[in-house]
């Protein structure tokens, strides 16, 4: 671990600069990214602008920080696939957990997610490549298994299985980013997930899950 002027940070640094992004992610719940300055992140963190201009040389850089280490724990999100059967019940209970642990996600680092999601819209490569790491661990391993499926001659041949991924990942982190959004529609959070594991079982298999 290194300063921005290349050094070498003790462990004392370390944990100043863990503390700084601690902060920083505390502040992103509750404040719109834009309005967070560097001189209320060290104040809330017990430390002076200075240091932290030694560990990162600017917001944006800490929130890619922040945003990296995210991505890293997102790639583990191609467990919720790897070795799953999409046939009969378990199929079911394959869509059921890709969807229970999507949202999960989603929910855990939405203050973040928002911040990247923001930054890949206004066309910043660094944000995109983030969220495309992140996706790219569900739709290459749903993919996979939609490919698997149709060599096996259960899905029909003319499906394209890195467009019906892609549309079905594409879904799942949009209605992830709008979990809260569905109670204005009269939809509870213990409703939407069923109906929403419905589609992804409908989008691999083209079938009605077994129950």
């Amino acid at each position: 671990m290194r300063t921005v002027d290349g050094r070498v940070a003790g462990r004392r640094g370390q944990a100043t600069r863990q503390k700084l992004l601690d902060c920083l992610s505390e502040m992103l719940s509750s404040s719109p990214y834009r309005d967070v300055k560097v001189i209320d992140v060290a104040r809330k963190a017990g430390t002076s602008p200075a240091t932290f201009y030694q560990y990162f040389p600017d917001v944006e850089g800490a929130v890619l920080e922040i945003a990296e280490q995210m991505a890293t724990e997102g790639a583990g999100l191609t467990e919720l696939l790897e070795g799953r059967s999409w046939a009969g019940k378990t199929g079911w209970q394959t869509a059921q957990e890709l969807v229970d642990g999507f949202l999960e996600f989603w929910r855990r680092n939405d203050a973040i997610l928002r911040v990247v999601d923001l930054g890949a819209a206004e066309g910043d490569k660094r944000f995109y490549k983030i969220r495309m790491k992140i996706l790219n661990s569900v739709n290459n391993s749903l993919a996979d298994s939609i490919a698997e499926l149709q060599a096996k001659g259960r899905v029909d041949k003319d499906v394209n299985p890195a467009a019906v991924a892609g549309s079905l990942v594409a879904m799942l982190a949009a209605v992830a980013a709008h979990q809260k959004g569905f109670s204005s529609w009269g939809v509870k959070q213990a409703e939407l997930r069923p109906n929403l594991a419905l589609l992804v079982h409908l989008g691999v298999t083209g079938k009605k899950p077994t129950r």
